[in-house]
């Protein structure tokens, strides 16, 4: 049944804090100025729940920035139900929707809310825990070629792990025809966490991969180990080999793969529409949820600085928040957003909307509006807080609306009235 929901003004903090289920700076060219039709002065900081730490930010505005309101009337309504699972969501050329389903099938709906049957033909995944089928991506030639990529966490004798497959699309849209993997993370670990699992494509047509330290002890200082995949965001060609011009090719004991590192469970990647910058969201422990603006060969951290702290209680490692040497994320939430899929808005139906970023909240329960100005943070909203709803990834259509998917299952269409 479809249902219709008008946003309000400000929507209410829900500040719920993450759970162990879900959970697991910079010197570049200026941002686009935020618009000047988004008021971000008038308003107190969203978040109003106390923080778990008290730890300091390292500068102004890293983290519980004023609050913004939209003024262009808008809607966010259900125009799908019934899916399983959903993780990924992308736009087809055509304006359908092709959404991955953690258990392994692809489905494609269309914009009046029709969804196809499963589509076969995918290499099995291991869906318990947080993996599954993950997230997709289009060939920027797929009309022409039909060619699909996507993350799934593999199977292997040494455990699970994030891997990158590819197949093209039949022409009946029924099956994944020639699917083949052509990448693995390793090493290996027998859990079912922190799998990263965001795919998009770069400027020049290679593939960015992130991936997640896989949550334990023992795998947690593999995210600042260079000759291991795991913690880092990764860089590869659509044949999986290391793309040129990456920071450590050349390098001893480190993968020519690897773009950045020290991340815990990055599942949010999107490029800025005017700089061309890569951002990311990642999930910090218990507070420490992170927004980076990701530089090729830095180092973002994890597990040596956090503004967050076990999930017992406890400080992670030493208890610091800055090291020389370590990147600082932009921004950070303590009570934690749990940040999954994330899009830029580049659409017209909403002008004030223009560069702003938008981050799907799974504990939080609600889509972050980020108004950014020079690569900080000038203001945070929050939509769609009173649907609650888990939600788990989020794209612009070629209708300039934007839709986002939901963990129990739903489909929304976010746009002007």
């Amino acid at each position: 049944m479809k249902t219709k929901l008008t946003i309000s003004l400000l929507t209410v903090s829900l500040g719920l804090t993450a759970c162990n289920s879900n959970h697991a700076n910079s010197n570049s060219s200026s941002d686009s100025s935020a618009n000047s039709a988004t008021d971000t002065t008038s308003y107190p900081p969203v978040e109003t729940q106390k923080a778990n730490t008290n730890y300091k930010p390292a500068f102004a505005g890293q983290t519980r920035i004023k609050g913004a309101k939209t003024s262009t009337p808008f809607e966010g309504k259900v125009i799908a139900e019934g899916l399983k699972s959903p993780w990924g969501i992308t736009a087809l050329p055509d304006g359908r929707l092709l959404i991955s389903e953690k258990e392994g099938d692809f489905r494609i709906a269309t914009a009046d809310g029709k969804l196809s049957e499963p589509i076969k033909g995918l290499p099995q995944v291991n869906s318990s825990g947080q993996g599954g089928l993950l997230g997709l991506l289009l060939d920027p030639k797929f009309e022409s070629n039909r060619m699909i990529y996507w993350v799934f966490s593999d199977n292997t004798a040494a455990g699970t792990l994030t891997a990158v497959a590819k197949g093209k699309l039949s022409a009946d849209e029924k099956s994944i025809e020639g699917a083949k993997v052509i990448y693995q993370a390793t090493p290996a670990h027998k859990g079912n966490l922190h799998y990263g699992g965001r795919i998009i494509f770069d400027k020049e047509g290679n593939i960015i991969l992130s991936t997640g330290e896989r949550s334990d002890l023992v795998t947690r200082p593999l995210a600042q180990d260079l000759n291991a995949a795991l913690g880092k965001i990764l860089r590869i060609t659509t044949d999986g080999q290391p793309a040129p011009g990456n920071p450590f090719i050349g390098k001893a004991n480190a993968r020519p793969e690897i773009y950045s590192y020290g991340h815990r469970n990055p599942q949010g990647l999107a490029l800025h529409p005017e700089t061309g910058d890569l951002w990311e969201t990642e999930f910090g422990p218990r507070g420490g949820d992170e927004l980076n603006r990701i530089e090729a060969g830095k180092n973002y951290g994890w597990p040596t600085i956090t503004y967050g702290i076990e999930y017992k209680g406890d400080k992670v490692g030493e208890g610091i928040q800055q090291k020389d040497g370590l990147e600082q994320p932009v921004y950070y939430w303590d009570p934690v957003l749990s940040p999954s899929g994330i899009t830029f808005y580049t659409g017209q139906n909403i002008p004030e909307w223009k560069n702003n970023l938008f981050i799907c909240g799974l504990s939080s329960m609600h889509i972050a509006r980020i108004i950014l100005k020079d690569n900080k943070v000038v203001g945070e909203e929050r939509l769609l807080g009173s649907e609650g709803q888990r939600f788990r990834d989020i794209t612009q259509g070629k209708d300039g609306a934007l839709y986002a998917i939901t963990d129990i299952g739903k489909l929304y269409k976010i746009d002007k009235k």
